[in-house]
């Protein structure tokens, strides 16, 4: 049930990406100008007869934000009940923490007539609290478990590549600063600094040069980038991993949708950021992230699960230290 509770707040957060891209998208930030209420109301009563227009968009994400928190609150506490090992029980915080953070951001977004650097800083929480979700849900899922309990024997058995370890990791590392690119790019008006695509005004390269062309032209090598790590990975899972269904299905998943992000990138210049197609791309974006994410956790599955072991060792000693000198007095006291 854990798991299954887990999933949902994970797919409840694409749905919070969703609403929050689309209000970027149609420039709908500052169409409730206060904060937390709207418009004076708290945003539970705010009457659905004044939800028009941008205002659709922007108390939308508010109140589906709102919702994200409570399921946050909710697996947090289930998690700290639930689970033995304090490090899982610590995800569970910082999922909540994130969220929290995330909520104070937006907030500011508001309050201080969305800043660029603070509504990138939104962005860039955001894909932080979906990553600690999905991780959550990796380390919840029965087959990780399986993991975490296997033998010892088992363990040293199973395949381990630090070069793929390192690829994985580089590559989730990209794609996480890239998507940072990308909102600075959103925030500061820079989506159609360069106008046309593949060509930058007619060249391999902008003839000329100001701060938001550079934003944008980092964005495009940022893409190329991430596209190289993410078929290199996808390889070197294909060479040498190609029957570990657990490895070789998201790297397939993991290029399909890299593939994919860069089509809805190209359609949203030669659309001229058409808001629908712009908040896919962002979707899908995360979607990529958190693909590469749960290759990067597989690949160290096996060392994940013996830190958690260590942890809950450590755990179990400590209660027994804890224990033993009140034996020794109670057994002092008899004698």
């Amino acid at each position: 049930m854990l798991h299954q509770f887990s999933k949902f707040v994970v797919a409840s957060t694409v749905l919070l990406i969703l609403a929050g891209s689309l209000v970027t998208s149609h420039h709908a930030g500052l169409s409730v100008p206060d904060w937390p209420t709207s418009y004076g109301w708290n945003m539970f009563t705010f009457p659905p007869s004044m939800w028009v227009a941008n205002i659709f968009y922007e108390h939308g994400h508010r109140l589906i934000a709102t919702s994200v928190g409570m399921l946050t609150i909710v697996l947090a506490t289930w998690l700290w009940i639930a689970e033995r090992g304090s490090w899982m029980r610590w995800m569970g915080v910082v999922a909540l923490g994130a969220i929290v953070t995330q909520g104070l951001l937006g907030g500011m977004t508001v309050l201080l007539l969305l800043p660029p650097a603070i509504s990138t800083a939104h962005a860039a929480m955001a894909e932080i609290f979906f990553c600690v979700t999905v991780a959550i849900a990796v380390f919840t899922s029965p087959k990780w478990q399986l993991a975490h309990g296997a033998h010892e024997e088992e363990r040293r058995g199973a395949p381990g590549d630090s070069s793929l370890r390192r690829l994985a990791t580089t590559t989730t590392a990209l794609i996480y600063i890239q998507i940072l690119i990308g909102a600075t790019m959103r925030h500061t008006g820079a989506g159609l600094a360069i106008p046309d695509f593949p060509l930058m005004f007619g060249g391999i390269v902008p003839d000329h040069w100001r701060a938001d062309i550079a934003i944008h032209f980092a964005h495009r090598v940022g893409a190329l980038v991430v596209a190289a790590s993410i078929v290199t990975t996808a390889g070197h899972i294909l060479r040498h991993h190609g029957d570990r269904s657990e490895l070789a299905q998201p790297a397939l998943v993991m290029t399909l949708l890299v593939i994919t992000q860069i089509v809805l990138g190209a359609v949203t210049v030669i659309t001229q950021r058409d808001p629908l197609i712009n908040s896919i791309h962002v979707v899908v974006g995360a979607l990529v992230l958190t693909t590469s994410l749960v290759l990067t956790l597989r690949t160290w599955r096996y060392r994940i699960a013996d830190c958690g072991l260590r942890s809950a060792d450590y755990e179990t000693q400590s209660a027994n230290s804890i224990r033993t000198p009140q034996s020794a007095f109670r057994n002092e006291g008899r004698a």
